[in-house]
């Protein structure tokens, strides 16, 4: 079984075909009431804090990553995240195994997002407009530029209403949701395994092990 590294993510990158991205962007253009200032406010402060953090050279790399997974803590829906990167084993999981997947998954899901976005990272990010799916999930377009940047860079963060303020439960780069790919890996990985959640979670253990995460 393959490692899921950061190649395989650039590759899942490179290879998602763009009739995909074409039926979704129609889908969200057709479900869009229009703007959401609150989710566009909530995008610009604290995607910035999260670029601001992968950018800061005065940080050592364990007081990024600490400084990085508190970031995380307070931005991103991680539990929503998990359930739905286990698409249709997410029902059917026993509570034991989700709670093994959960933390191996935590580990994993940072350093992917860590690499993506410390790839790609700017100095200062934009808000640009957002679509509403429906009321409280909105997705917020973004320029990124400055830094490592050539060319402006089109960032998308998907964000739901929660009852303490928004949380990203997505983020679109290059025109590829991560969460989504991962999704697709990981079911595939699983219905490989006879529906074992166990040798995912094992796969996802071994390559933090190695550092493949990243």
């Amino acid at each position: 079984m393959t490692s899921f590294s950061r190649r395989s993510i650039c590759r899942a990158l490179a290879t998602v075909p763009l009739l995909s991205a074409t039926l979704v962007s129609r889908a969200l253009a057709q479900a869009s009431q229009g703007r959401n200032p609150q989710a566009e406010r909530f995008v610009q402060a604290q995607a910035q804090r999260i670029l601001t953090v992968l950018a800061d050279k005065r940080l050592s790399e364990s007081d990024k990553r600490r400084a990085f997974r508190q970031a995380i803590d307070e931005v991103v829906d991680v539990p929503r995240v998990t359930g739905f990167v286990l698409g249709k084993y997410s029902r059917a999981i026993l509570p034991g195994q989700r709670q093994a997947f959960a933390v191996a998954f935590r580990d994993y899901a940072e350093g992917v997002y860590q690499s993506r976005l410390g790839d790609y990272h700017g100095e200062t990010l934009k808000v640009v407009g957002s679509l509403v799916r429906k009321p409280g999930d909105v997705v917020v377009n973004t320029t990124i530029i400055g830094g490592k940047i050539s060319a402006p860079l089109q960032v998308g963060w998907r964000v739901i209403a929660a009852a303490d303020g928004w949380r990203v439960i997505d983020v679109q780069v290059k025109g590829v949701w991560l969460a989504i790919t991962q999704q697709q890996d990981f079911v595939s990985t699983i219905d490989n395994a006879g529906g074992d959640v166990g040798v995912l979670t094992a796969q996802l253990q071994r390559d933090a092990v190695r550092g493949d995460r990243r």
